[in-house]
């Protein structure tokens, strides 16, 4: 294998990654916090890494990217802003150890929002930005991969979303950069309207600018230990509910729209599904809230931001659900499984896997039914593939064993039922926080034992990039020539 022009791109990778240091970087030296020399130092660190090896490699003969050297691209350039991105938490005056910092990155760059600071407030105005930054990167990064990179993989089913311009594994890097300048603009854009909207709302700039990036990211990470409570505002929960979801929605349709193709948003049935989930969610949620006690109005609002929230993978809160019941954190717990539509900032199984094998399963009824039939499964009216439907079953078979296996290494870690069973869900869901005392809404991921935090943060990894991704590169005939 070639590693040239997999080191090549990741050198470019890391030279973005140092760049984009100097933005926390300045929001400290504005603010006057010493801080800002942590982003100096880490941005000259990650900046002579990336720029070493660019030069390194780029004088190279030219190699087209091949299928295995995408597989390692697509792993090695997540692990490698996890790891850089980690270095400002290291050198902060948080006193952060590197397994509290590369979990915190990891959590970040995946969107995921599991947070290791027990107050958020004590951090410098450029770390809050930092991860609020991470967040924002990672929300764009995974869009175009799962625009451009994963359906030339064929990973998980993803190849339903695969068109002609990356059919190809030597198109994938050219496609992704036509893809990211689109995607960018219309991200870009989406992202400064929230953050007029919420300012509008009573956020101050600095808070509207960070939840805006982590609300279109679907991550989660806010400037307050409460997260989005701390505001007690209907105003503010609303604008960040409908961000959520259009983080949720695929960004493809977005770029139709700009276009002038406003009807495929609409036509494409797994946004479709998704709307009719969250709304059956929140229905759901609204009566069992309502039975507890709670007024109509106060149970419309902490049954919509919430469940959309753990839904969508965001993982803000607003309120404890931890304490809402058994009924609730077992539908909770369920839902953290879903995520939202391909193409999207969302992490989880996705609407569109769901609908394949609900597709599937009813055709295997059929044939039951009917065993000389000739019975296909369709998708937005088009027939399924055979290497579609064994992809999406494959994916589904190997998510729910990674869960269990997480689960079960995080109870060997020492973690209890609860928090080992919704550890492992959060983190492979990439949903943000777990349930229980410990990892629920009022609680962090600090007093979790470091092996525990590193299990996480594979987890957090192999959830993001689709569990294939990851996997291909465990198996030994992926290095052999």
């Amino acid at each position: 294998m070639q590693f040239s022009p997999v080191l090549n791109i990741l050198g470019v990778l890391a030279t973005i990654l140092a760049a984009a240091m100097l933005i926390p970087m300045g929001v400290d030296l504005y603010a006057g916090s010493d801080d800002w020399q942590v982003f100096a130092l880490s941005a000259l660190l990650t900046g002579f890494v990336g720029v070493s090896v660019w030069l390194a490699t780029n004088q190279r003969d030219a190699h087209g990217l091949g299928l295995r050297q995408a597989f390692l691209l697509t792993n090695g350039s997540w692990v490698m802003i996890g790891i850089f991105g980690a270095l400002p938490f290291v050198f902060s005056e948080l006193d952060l150890s590197f397994t509290d910092s590369v979990f915190e990155s990891v959590s970040g760059i995946t969107t995921t929002g599991s947070t290791i600071l027990v107050e958020i407030e004590q951090a410098s105005p450029g770390i809050l930005i930092w991860r609020a930054l991470l967040q924002w990167l990672g929300g764009v990064g995974i869009v175009v991969m799962a625009m451009a990179v994963l359906p030339m993989l064929s990973v998980g089913g993803m190849q339903l979303f695969r068109t002609e311009s990356y059919e190809r594994a030597e198109n994938v890097v050219p496609r992704a950069t036509q893809l990211a300048g689109g995607i960018g603009l219309v991200y870009t854009g989406l992202t400064a309207l929230w953050a007029v909207m919420l300012g509008l709302a009573g956020m101050d700039m600095f808070d509207a600018v960070a939840h805006s990036m982590t609300t279109l990211a679907t991550g989660g990470y806010s400037t307050r230990t409460a997260s989005i409570g701390a505001f007690d505002s209907v105003a503010v929960e609303w604008i960040i509910i409908t961000g959520m979801i259009v983080g949720s929605l695929p960004f493809a349709h977005y770029l139709a729209m700009v276009r002038g193709g406003w009807r495929s948003l609409l036509n494409d049935p797994q946004v479709r599904w998704f709307l009719i989930l969250a709304v059956g969610l929140v229905l759901l949620l609204i009566w069992h809230l309502m039975q507890t006690g709670l007024g109509f109005g106060e149970a419309v609002r902490q049954a919509s931001f919430n469940g959309v929230s753990i839904m969508t993978g965001t993982g803000y809160v607003s309120a404890n659900f931890s304490a809402w019941g058994g009924f609730a954190t077992t539908i909770l717990l369920i839902v953290m499984f879903i995520g939202g539509c391909g193409g999207s900032t969302t992490c989880g199984i996705k609407v569109f896997r769901l609908q394949v094998l609900a597709s599937t399963a009813k055709v295997q009824i059929s044939r039951l039914l009917r065993p000389h039939a000739v019975v296909l499964a369709y998708y937005n009216k088009r027939p399924v593939s055979v290497e579609v439907m064994d992809s999406v079953m494959g994916f589904f078979y190997l998510f729910i064993l990674g869960f269990v296996l997480i689960a079960i290494m995080l109870g060997m870690a020492g973690l209890d039922f609860v928090t080992a069973l919704s550890g492992a869900a959060t983190s492979i869901s990439n949903v943000g926080p777990g349930l229980g005392e410990v990892i629920g809404a009022d609680g962090n991921f600090s007093t979790l034992p470091d092996s525990a935090k590193w299990i996480m943060s594979f987890a957090m990894l192999l959830g993001r990039l689709e569990i294939f991704t990851v996997l291909v590169m465990l198996n030994p005939a992926f290095w052999q020539r």
